[in-house]
């Protein structure tokens, strides 16, 4: 993430054409950041997401249709599209550096201990669920094999999708249960909501209480990131979103497989339960990253046409201050749905939440215009370019 959630690369004068690609990059990356908020709201507008059941509250048929219509095309799959830009932007980093002579080993470390320390401060105030601290940690890896072949991290990637997938698979086969007993479940659940309506001690406490169970999903979700990693860092290698066009041929091969696949598997893993059964998760983890990327071809090639060009210029600010955004969706989250602020935790029902969601993010893409006019750097990737510089850049 610290690459995908701040500007692309180092270019003090980009060309036309260098521009016209990051905005591709960018308007790419504002996209995930909706995604992953509808994905992310709903821990924040009740406690017993966590839990792995339904809110009791919210029963009825619609509340089911939007939590399944969520999981079946957004769950596990937004974050792998951050994922993908992350491992793609670090090619353009080191490209950025070998042209400066810049040591991007050093430079690198920083960034990455300035994000895990950003994810830590997220995950007790904000969130949880952060994402930062895992994509800091994993960026270690990435760095190590910032020399490695294409075919190399293609076969990485696919041995730890496919790896996560069969030792899924394999304990679904053995009766292996990811749900508590339901009667404990609810009333966790119930514990978790009352302490988000709580003020920000209470906030903190269910923060720093839940950090064990989240960091323990992180051994599914963490392999897959940086499966995504890789297949972006071979994606960078190859260019394939400097030249879109001349990559025709290559994304609608990616929509053609992914679609179905990726749609095919979705299904089963919302109608198997989701991130509660393991014989669902099996096969969100086998297929999720085909409808990721076919989401993310998609997204591509609309931004080649005349009315995706004015959307992605519309959207690029937003991606290029990422960081801020993704921070600023979860401050917003905690005063809207907490006790620091409204105190709307298990009230909201999820048609309405996502609702909430589609609001904070418009706001966020019509400041993110306004912001980027200005100043060259949204105000967290201007901190975290601070630390990794150890200088402050010029914000104007």
């Amino acid at each position: 993430m610290p690459s995908t959630l701040e500007p692309s690369a180092d270019l003090t004068k980009p060309s036309r054409q260098t521009e016209a690609r990051l905005v591709n990059v960018d308007g790419l990356r504002a996209v995930a950041l909706l995604l992953i908020l509808i994905v992310n709201i709903a821990y924040f507008a009740s406690g017993y997401p966590f839990h792995l059941v339904a809110d009791p509250a919210h029963d009825s048929w619609l509340d089911h249709t939007v939590v399944s219509l969520v999981e079946l095309f957004f769950a596990m799959k937004a974050y792998l599209i951050f994922s993908f830009l992350f491992g793609y932007s670090f090619t353009l980093q080191l490209d950025s550096a070998a042209r400066r002579g810049v040591d991007i080993v050093r430079r690198f470390r920083r960034r990455l201990a300035g994000l895990f320390v950003l994810g830590v401060l997220h995950a007790v105030l904000l969130f949880q669920g952060d994402i930062l601290t895992t994509y800091a940690l994993l960026g270690l890896v990435l760095l190590a094999m910032r020399n490695a072949r294409v075919s190399t991290a293609l076969r990485v990637a696919v041995l730890l999708t496919g790896g996560i997938g069969f030792v899924l698979a394999l304990a679904a086969a053995g009766g292996a249960q990811l749900a508590s007993d339901p009667a404990e479940a609810l009333a966790a659940g119930q514990r978790s909501t009352e302490a988000l309506q709580g003020g920000l001690g209470s906030l903190i406490v269910e923060h720093v209480r839940q950090l064990p169970a989240m960091y323990g999903a992180l051994l599914v979700q963490g392999p897959l990131a940086l499966s995504a990693f890789l297949f972006g860092y071979a994606a960078g290698r190859r260019r394939l979103l400097a030249d879109p066009d001349g990559n025709r041929d290559l994304l609608r091969r990616v929509q053609k497989v992914g679609y179905p696949v990726g749609l095919a598997g979705a299904v089963v893993f919302t109608v198997g339960g989701g991130t509660a059964n393991l014989t669902g998760l099996a096969a969100g983890v086998l297929t999720a990253p085909l409808l990721a990327a076919a989401y993310a071809a998609t997204v591509i090639r609309f931004f080649q046409t005349d009315r995706g060009r004015r959307v992605a210029a519309v959207l690029a600010p937003a991606g290029r201050m990422s960081l801020s955004n993704y921070l600023g969706q979860s401050l917003l989250c905690v005063l809207v749905f907490t006790g620091v602020g409204m105190g709307l935790a298990g009230t909201v029902p999820p048609l309405v939440v996502l609702l909430i969601a589609l609001t904070i993010y418009g706001v966020q893409v019509v400041v993110s215009m306004a912001w980027m006019s200005r100043f060259r750097y949204g105000p967290m990737e201007w901190l975290l370019r601070a630390w990794t510089e150890q200088r402050w850049p010029r914000l104007r």
